[in-house]
């Protein structure tokens, strides 16, 4: 874990709520995998008071080194608004990488990806830090939904890499009108996976936990919450355990990645 100061690089919208902005970190995050996150905070200000937790989006590469990292945000308050307006060569402070990660184990050779809005953030870095080689030996999906099209993110990314995406929103203006989790199920059922990463809403990821669970599917989930500090001290992250609700798991430092038999939605 490191605290640093990083230079905005880019800041780029992608519709009217939501953007990209490239920070240039040196190689304080070269071990950084997909799943773990940032706690940011603007430099030399304390408004907003405390740190927003973002998933790290994707490596910025450059002359076989790391330059930094990716962040994908939505415009939601004073915070991701604040963010939004911030211009090349400014700074922010970084504290991380934070949280467990996603884990591809041996013998996957069929997985799905599920996504909810900005959900999609840390399923892209985990998509491009599988090689060339590992993509083309396994099916790979990404289900994506949205509630309308401009909540469809980074589905040119995935294609690039060979990743069939099957879309839904709500309104019907892109893809099937439904729920994401219903053509996930159906895929589930007549091609079931090896595993399941998923990330999203809370009540997407409940609903996604209930397929898997009666499918007997292997699934890691990555829980989108509020936290104030990312390192286990405030306890404003926790979890309800699956097996025993009296037990609480903390999302900052037991996840925020945790399989389908850890956690209660």
């Amino acid at each position: 874990m490191t605290l640093t100061v990083a230079r905005v690089l880019y800041n780029t919208p992608l519709a009217s709520s939501y953007g990209r902005v490239g920070l240039s970190c040196g190689d304080a995050f070269a071990h950084a995998k997909p799943g773990q996150f940032v706690m940011l905070g603007f430099a030399e200000s304390i408004d907003p008071l405390l740190r927003r937790p973002f998933s790290i989006h994707r490596r910025l590469d450059g002359d076989g080194a790391l330059r930094g990292i990716e962040l994908l945000y939505k415009i939601v308050g004073p915070a991701t608004r604040r963010l939004s307006r911030l211009a090349a060569g400014e700074s922010v402070s970084l504290l991380g990488p934070l949280g467990s990660a996603f884990v591809l184990r041996a013998g996957v050779r069929r997985l799905y990806l599920a996504a909810g809005g900005v959900g999609v953030a840390p399923l892209l870095f985990f998509a491009e830090h599988l090689d060339r080689r590992q993509l083309q030996m396994l099916d790979c999906r990404l289900f994506l939904g949205g509630r309308s099209r401009e909540d469809l993110l980074c589905v040119e990314d995935f294609e690039r890499l060979g990743i069939a995406v099957v879309s839904t929103t709500d309104d019907g203006s892109c893809g099937d009108q439904c729920r994401v989790t219903t053509p996930l199920e159906e895929a589930i059922r007549l091609a079931p996976p090896d595993l399941v990463l998923a990330c999203g809403p809370r009540e997407m990821l409940a609903c996604v936990l209930g397929i898997v669970r009666q499918h007997g599917t292997a699934c890691q989930v990555s829980i989108e919450t509020m936290m104030a500090c990312g390192m286990g001290a405030c306890l404003g992250c926790a979890v309800k355990g699956h097996q025993d609700e009296t037990r609480f798991l903390h999302a900052c430092m037991d996840g925020p990645v945790f399989d389908a038999d850890e956690i209660g939605l």
